[in-house]
């Protein structure tokens, strides 16, 4: 029996014009990766969980998520949100997935991936803060329009799957942000693997996973570029 819930329908079966699909751009061909959800790995850097006030010896792997429509492509204008005076940049390597599945090994986590990009969790850090103190969740902190900048996804059958190289931020060419994939608490696979314990995790799903330390805030005027080694760059004006 198929539910009702899920059933896939045609365009003149919905009662509104379904929302356009999120979607990323793909190195070297026109079609394109769609984007089922965007999930996000919290403190996966040492020196960033210790500037956030955390020890990050003593706690598992955490995650929260951004809307697939969060998404903006590479060179659009991140929009300065409302209801905030405080907002950070996050630069992240993205990891695309192309099979899904729960309970997934570690040592078969590899095989699920797609390929590699460059994004950054925008952030209305005094949003986040207020949610912490109350002990509320953060989506009005952290999944808001605008708030997942992300470049082109590179395969990984074309350039393997990183686990070590620099990644870095500059705003307006003053660096930022400064540090190593091999400096990730959560490696890669073991994200895959936890986080596919809590979730069914599906083609189409992106992990942002995690920022170095030196988060901080921007203004209107601002351009953020980011850079991961090996995978890509990443360029967003603030308006």
């Amino acid at each position: 029996m198929t539910n009702a819930a899920t059933k896939t329908a045609a365009a003149g079966e919905f009662v509104i014009a379904p929302p356009p699909l999120a979607s990323l751009p793909v190195r070297g061909i026109s079609a394109r990766f769609p984007v089922r959800r965007v999930y996000c790995v919290g403190r996966n850097y040492a020196a960033h969980a210790i500037e956030m006030g955390h020890d990050p010896n003593k706690e598992p792997p955490f995650f929260f998520q951004k809307n697939p429509d969060n998404i903006i492509q590479n060179g659009e204008a991140f929009p300065y949100p409302s209801k905030t005076q405080d907002v950070h940049f996050e630069i992240e390597m993205v990891v695309a997935l192309g099979k899904g599945g729960t309970n997934i090994p570690v040592e078969k986590a590899l095989d699920h991936v797609y390929g590699y990009g460059v994004g950054l969790d925008m952030t209305r850090r005094d949003l986040q803060g207020e949610a912490k103190d109350l002990r509320r969740p953060w989506e009005v902190g952290k999944a808001f329009e605008a708030s997942a900048p992300c470049s082109e996804l590179v395969p990984a059958s074309e350039i393997g799957h990183p686990d070590h190289g620099a990644i870095w931020l500059d705003v307006n060419g003053e660096r930022k942000q400064t540090g190593d994939l091999n400096q990730l608490i959560w490696k890669v696979p073991e994200m895959i693997s936890y986080l596919s314990g809590l979730f069914t995790l599906a083609p189409g799903d992106i992990i942002m996973s995690g920022t170095p330390a030196g988060v901080g805030a921007i203004k209107k005027g601002d351009v953020m570029h980011g850079f991961v080694e090996g995978v890509g760059e990443l360029r967003t004006p603030v308006v």
